[in-house]
């Protein structure tokens, strides 16, 4: 006796359809599932076999071989628990062919006969749906998750005999269906706001620019001078979130198991911060079969390290290449895989061990020896992918306690959208979307300064001993001010603004 029924797996973001053949002959009593099961895949066999004895159902006492083909792909996961106890009832005659090939099934069986939650169900649903199956069978708890996906029917289960009855055609389960603009406006919405920061109106300027441009941001500052509260806000200010964005969004964090069961979609900027001992497969992604890190969770959004010179030199060098490339790429000894890694690095430090130095109140214990060795934890490499450095003092009373409400994120936005609609024109079709994102061809194109702009940069290179990356960066961000300022031309007030935000590189903090 032998049946088949689909299901499917992911592999990366993105799902393929996976045969699930099960064959029951004559023999000794034996269960084997082939086709590079992991240990949760083999395990599935004793929760199959007591979720149907506890559905009602009369388990068949002899061998069992549950094939998953493709059977050259690592299997894993309990998602297969629901397929697999479909194709031995099929096989057994309780359950009608007639609709199995329609509908790719997956959800894990706890022992009473209960359908349990999966991960992944976004992008399988559109692996479904990319298939031209008719619809997708999954736990009533991700049956939100996967009906973002038009055009495939999602129809959600919550016991094995619900599911039997369904196939056999005894009873109906109506597809869920979901107002997706509706929920990606309800889901869209910020809890926090720059509303609630006081003063520290310089440190704003510095961070319009950068959600503005794109730009990577390094504060430094002493302890509680609201560092971390404006590393929360600041994807309040990034520009709009589209549905593909958040599409793309929703499927890492799918994968990850990340979703509430009442949430169908992510449709705010991410933002992560994962703590300093984390270590370089956290933070980049991996395991046997990769997963993804902390960079492509912050993807579109972004990814906070506080108390930067903390964490450990070699996982801060794994960040190159998402920095660079916007994507990370894992290699494994049995499969490749790359993630989508796309996000603006805020990060944060003290300007010395103790926090205090520079500080006008406080008395800095740091011999110049130790700010120096504190700061070099630091490696230049990273400092070269950050385009602006920006000094946060601490806030004084007068500024706590006035009762004057700070800008709106709201208000910030409108202009950074409107800078970043300039970015979108001048760069259609060359691949890239900001100003931070500009290599040196583009920089030469797109970033003509006025002759008294250049004189002024020039003495700053010459006079305060920048850097040829500092050159670079301070014309990024200086584009992005004009752009602000929707000027099409760079003039001496965008660039000063500019060389102010390159401290680090000075030997300032």
């Amino acid at each position: 006796m032998l049946s088949k029924v689909l299901s499917s797996a992911v592999l990366g973001i993105d799902a393929y359809i996976v045969n699930v053949e099960v064959d029951i002959s004559p023999g000794l009593p034996a269960f084997s599932t082939v086709g590079l099961p992991d240990g949760a895949v083999k395990e599935s066999k004793d929760r199959v076999k007591s979720a149907i004895k506890n559905g009602g159902y009369s388990f068949p006492e002899r061998r069992i071989t549950v094939n998953l083909a493709p059977a050259d792909i690592k299997k894993e996961g309990s998602s297969y628990d629901l397929p697999i106890a479909i194709g031995i009832l099929s096989a057994i005659g309780v359950v009608k062919k007639d609709r199995l090939l329609d509908y790719a099934i997956l959800g894990e069986l706890s022992l009473d006969s209960r359908v349990r939650p999966i991960r992944g169900a976004l992008p399988t649903a559109i692996g479904v749906k990319r298939s031209g199956l008719k619809g997708l069978i999954i736990p009533c708890e991700n049956s939100k998750e996967a009906a973002v996906v038009p055009g495939i029917d999602v129809i959600p289960v919550e016991t094995l005999p619900q599911l039997v009855s369904f196939l056999n055609g005894e009873e109906e389960i109506r597809p869920v269906e979901i107002d997706l603009e509706g929920v990606f406006k309800t889901y869209s919405q910020y809890q926090e706001d720059f509303t609630d920061v006081k003063g520290q109106e310089h440190v704003k300027r510095a961070l319009e620019i950068a959600a503005a441009g794109g730009h990577n941001i390094l504060m430094v500052g002493p302890p509680g001078s609201g560092k971390t509260m404006l590393s929360r806000r600041i994807p309040t200010i990034l520009p709009d979130m589209n549905l593909d964005e958040a599409i793309e969004t929703t499927k890492i964090h799918s994968i990850m198991g990340l979703l509430h069961s009442s949430t169908s979609l992510i449709a705010t900027r991410p933002f992560r911060s994962p703590h300093h001992t984390i270590s370089d497969a956290g933070l980049i992604g991996g395991g046997t079969v990769p997963k993804p890190g902390e960079v492509s969770l912050a993807h579109n959004g972004v990814l906070f390290l506080d108390e930067l010179p903390e964490f450990k030199r070699n996982v801060l060098e794994v960040l190159r290449q998402p920095l660079e490339d916007g994507a990370v790429t894992i290699s494994r000894a049995i499969v490749s895989l790359t993630y989508p890694a796309r996000f603006m690095l805020v990060t944060a430090m003290n300007p010395c061990k103790c926090g205090n130095f520079g500080d006008q109140q406080k008395a800095c214990s740091c011999t110049p020896n130790e700010v120096h060795k504190y700061r070099a934890r630091v490696s230049g490499p990273l400092l070269d992918r950050i385009d602006i450095h920006i000094e946060v003092p601490a806030v004084r009373y007068k500024e706590l306690s006035a009762a004057r409400a700070g800008e709106s994120s709201e208000e910030i936005r409108k202009r950074v959208n409107s800078a970043r609609s300039i970015q979108r024109e001048r760069f259609i079709g060359k691949g890239i979307h900001c100003n931070a994102q500009m290599s040196s061809r583009h920089i030469k194109k797109h970033c003509v300064i006025r002759e008294d702009a250049d004189r002024l940069l020039e003495s700053a290179v010459d006079r305060l001993g920048l850097s040829a990356r500092a050159f670079t960066r301070i014309l990024k961000v200086a584009r992005t001010i004009a752009d602000l300022d929707m000027c099409g031309d760079i003039e001496a007030r965008h660039v000063a603004e500019a060389i102010q935000y390159r401290s680090l590189d000075r030997g300032v903090v």
